[in-house]
């Protein structure tokens, strides 16, 4: 945020800045969480270390879900008359509420994928884990590493819903946004599991991958937080599907993008180590496409590679695989007709002008980023 800039400033689609905004969702997270440690403070040094996790975890990163969520309410409610500052204050809140559902999903992901790290710190489960090694506690470092994480995440998830419920809006439209929340829980966590369970098998076509795409990441990193948003500000059902058409797609480009980082991004901005989602065995569209492409050779290698330790030169052979298969490039293209999909709904549909320009930016932002 500017030096002069107002953290109460609501802001308009003219003039918006992401960079205000996310210091803006921080700010409601912050407060949130501030209320929780004085919950738990009768729970002594324990609690105190579990919000400080919970602080960390919520800190940073491009608040994609929050950002979808304010712009749908907008795309509904319209730009034109700028909200009092107590509604958006609490429209902040709602929104920020998806950050906390989102760092949920981290935790309890990094946990089940044996991560090492999260934006260029230790996993949650990790952490603690060296805390009990560190200490010379009792018992396994590791069980109680993954016993801090599913109960951290677990704790998020809940938050999510309470910090919607009390953030202030209209009675009868939060509960509206509550639903949809429901739902996007449920998806998130039945895709999540799909996606183990592809794991476990060692195989996945497209149409499989494609499935645990849409239903672990698309739909709750796009499509429902718009969703959310769009409800408290009175949505009917033509403009929810609407919105639909546009996040539907745009979140399934936003998580091909995150596949292909997966494997080629640059851990220095990524946080992560080089080509992570091999060495995790990560069964995504990109390496099922590969699979299909790539000579009988060459696809066993790379079949027989995933999810196993990797030096660096084997991260780069694997890479060199994908690329020669043509799977990136094939990758890439679909994020482009994905992404002018979305965008040519939200242009016909109608919404307010100034929330459909600044929509169209973060469908840019979300499906051309490096991070």
């Amino acid at each position: 945020m500017t030096p002069d800039a107002s953290p109460d400033a609501s802001p308009d689609a003219g003039t918006w800045d992401p960079a205000e905004f996310r210091a803006r969702v921080q700010a409601a997270l912050d407060a949130f969480l501030d209320l929780q440690a004085a919950r738990l403070a009768p729970l002594g040094p324990d609690a105190e270390r579990l919000v400080a996790e919970a602080r960390a975890v919520v800190s940073g990163g491009k608040r994609f879900r929050a950002a979808f969520c304010w712009w749908g309410h907008q795309a509904v409610a319209g730009c034109l008359e700028r909200q009092d500052d107590e509604q958006a204050l609490a429209l902040a809140r709602a929104a920020a509420s998806l950050e906390l559902l989102h760092a949920s999903a981290l935790v309890h992901d990094d946990l089940m994928d044996a991560s090492d790290t999260r934006r260029g710190r230790p996993a949650t489960h990790r952490g603690f884990e060296a805390e009990h090694r560190g200490d010379a506690w009792r018992g396994d470092p590791e069980q109680y590493g993954a016993a801090a994480a599913i109960l951290l995440g677990d704790l998020l998830l809940s938050w999510s819903d309470e910090m919607l419920r009390t953030c202030g809006l209209s009675g009868d439209r939060v509960s509206d946004a509550l639903a949809i929340l429901d739902a996007c829980r449920t998806e998130v966590i039945a895709g999540q599991f799909l996606d183990v369970s592809v794991q476990a098998r060692g195989r996945a076509d497209v149409d499989a991958a494609m499935t645990v795409l849409r239903y672990k990441s698309a739909k709750y990193s796009i499509e429902r937080p718009l969703h959310v948003g769009a409800a408290l500000a009175g949505a009917d059902e033509a403009q929810l599907r609407a919105l639909t058409g546009f996040g539907l797609p745009l979140g399934e480009a936003f998580q091909l993008r995150d596949d292909l980082l997966g494997v080629f991004g640059d851990p220095a901005t990524t946080g992560k180590p080089a080509g992570d989602d091999l060495v995790e065995g990560k069964r995504t569209v990109l390496v099922a496409l590969a699979l299909d492409a790539a000579s009988d050779e060459d696809a066993a290698l790379l079949d027989r590679s995933l999810g196993s330790p990797l030096t660096d030169e084997q991260v780069d052979r694997l890479r060199a695989i994908i690329t020669e298969a043509g799977a990136a490039a094939q990758v890439e293209e679909v994020i482009a007709a994905l992404a002018e999909k979305a965008v040519g709904v939200l242009h016909a549909s109608g919404f307010d002008p100034q929330a459909t320009q600044v929509l169209t930016r973060l469908a840019s932002a979300a499906t051309q980023r490096t991070l």
